[in-house]
């Protein structure tokens, strides 16, 4: 076992049962930035022993220490990883941004403090817990008196994606360990760096060896896959694309272990001809283009009323075309890149996809002139019309800063194109007219309709996808609800 120097960016390591550790197989991969294509880090992967060494300390954790110790004190460690995430969020910072190639605008906004904030929310929410108690009559007359019991469900496997690293992780990391429970984290192998490092802060504040381990490497035939096939894995919660999701379910059915998915979307907006446009275009151009578009709610399908529809078109257009792709550190830099060169070569296929079938091509399509960092996973936003509703580009997760926008005439032809997919995550309704607000909303089959508004989040409600989008809800008492076991003692009186 190694523990690093805390000056080497260098290495990404494992964190098993509080110390740093190379993978047993010595196997290593390389971590490469999406900005310009040079050698971000060396990242040392787990094999199976390694992540049975992660899973076997998670489990002794709850035994121990963690286990047996007061909700008031586990709370205020907790709460104690905001303060150590603040205290090196420039650390956090630098991290995130050199794997993800993100703007330092967004990351220094977004992904840092939500970040945190996540544990705190959490830990608030379980201080204001209360149990239930249910008086029922017997036939004696003597009664009986119910109350119910929550306990951690045990050891979670944390399976994390890519575009949001930090704030997706603690997202489900910050309410397993406010209700009791151990985690194992499997990190992206594209953004292998702020997990780690969240260990270094795991163990400033005093979180016992063994509560939050990492584990590093890849799905199939690596850490991902001997995480989620561990028997003493007792629950896995992964934000993902949909196929993996299914790869991870097979796996946890063997021992019927809870699983809590968020996975794929193609998400649409319904613009009606009354809604405020200019609030609709600003609205439209974050939810295409944040993150370059590599946000699980983000909008790939836009369907606007007849009568507005040119003048959006032109109107996203201009917005799109005023972006501006640039090394995070810009102050003018509004797009990053993609996360990855394979990433881009999939972005791309859509992009040829949609040329080949006919779209006409509003804006973008390509790859952008990027002085000194050719290399890097670039791309063009862009927009398309004029393709029918069962073409791939409108029917595929594309995952990229880029999206198609089709006229429509009346409210009922715009919401059966907009349920048109075995997606349902997201949508976002554009309208002035509140009566047609509530009537449409109802009608999405979606997790979650924003009017007028995209990615206005309030952490006490329930998050998740229907359809193929996932299973299950996150945040607020539901997650409370997938964390923890819930029991009943019936007290004959």
């Amino acid at each position: 076992m190694a523990t690093p120097d805390k000056s080497d960016n260098h290495q990404a390591m494992n964190f098993i049962n509080g110390e740093y550790r190379t993978g047993g197989s010595s196997k290593t991969f390389n971590n490469i930035s999406p900005v310009n294509g040079s050698l971000l880090s060396i990242v040392h992967e787990a094999n199976e022993a390694d992540v049975d060494d992660a899973v076997k300390a998670a489990k002794a954790a709850l035994k121990g220490p963690w286990g047996t110790m007061p909700l008031a004190e586990r709370l205020k460690l907790v709460t104690a990883i905001v303060g150590g995430i603040q205290a090196r969020f420039d650390d956090f910072l630098q991290a995130e941004v050199a794997d993800t190639g993100k703007p330092v605008s967004l990351a220094s906004h977004l992904d840092i403090p939500r970040g945190a904030a996540n544990f705190e929310v959490f830990a608030d929410m379980m201080k204001n817990h209360h149990d239930e108690c249910f008086r029922m009559p017997t036939p004696d007359g003597t009664g009986a008196l119910n109350y119910t019991i929550t306990k951690p469900k045990g050891v979670i496997g944390i399976i994390c994606p890519w575009n949001l690293p930090l704030l997706l992780m603690t997202w489900k990391a910050g309410p397993a360990l406010a209700c009791g429970n151990t985690v194992v984290v499997k990190p992206s192998e594209e953004t292998p760096s702020t997990a780690a490092l969240l260990g270094e802060v795991m163990n400033d504040v005093g979180v016992p060896p063994g509560v939050y381990n990492v584990v590093q490497g890849m799905g199939p035939g690596s850490a991902g896959e001997f995480l989620t096939k561990h028997p003493d894995v007792d629950a896995i919660t992964f934000t993902g694309e949909t196929r993996t999701g299914e790869a991870i379910l097979q796996n946890a059915a063997i021992g019927v272990r809870d699983v809590s998915f968020e996975l794929g979307g193609k998400n649409p907006a319904i613009v009606f001809a009354d809604c405020d446009l200019d609030k609709a275009i600003e609205g439209t151009m974050r939810s295409v283009f944040a993150n370059c578009g590599q946000v699980c709610l983000g909008t790939e399908r836009v369907y606007v009323e007849r009568p507005v529809f040119d003048e959006f078109v032109s109107r996203l257009k201009l917005g799109a075309e005023s972006l501006v792709c640039g090394a995070p550190e810009e102050d003018s830099t509004s797009l990053g890149p993609l996360i990855s060169k394979e990433h881009q070569e999939k972005v791309l296929g859509y992009y040829n996809k949609a040329a080949a079938e006919g779209a006409t091509v509003v804006t973008g399509g390509g790859v952008p002139e990027m002085n000194g960092m050719s290399d890097g996973a670039w791309i063009e936003p862009t927009i398309w019309t004029g393709l029918p509703e069962d073409s791939a580009v409108v029917q595929e997760e594309i995952f990229g800063p880029c999206c198609h926008i089709t006229p429509f005439d009346t409210e009922e032809e715009a919401v059966t194109m907009a349920n048109d997919t075995p997606y349902g995550l997201a949508c976002s309704i554009w309208t002035e007219d509140l009566t047609r607000a509530h009537r449409v909303g109802p009608q999405m089959e979606v997790g979650i309709c924003w009017i007028n508004s995209w990615f206005l989040r309030d952490l006490r409600t329930p998050f998740g996808g229907s359809k193929q989008s996932g299973i299950g809800r996150e945040g607020g008492t539901y997650s409370m609800e997938f964390y923890t076991e819930m029991s009943n003692i019936c007290v004959k009186l």
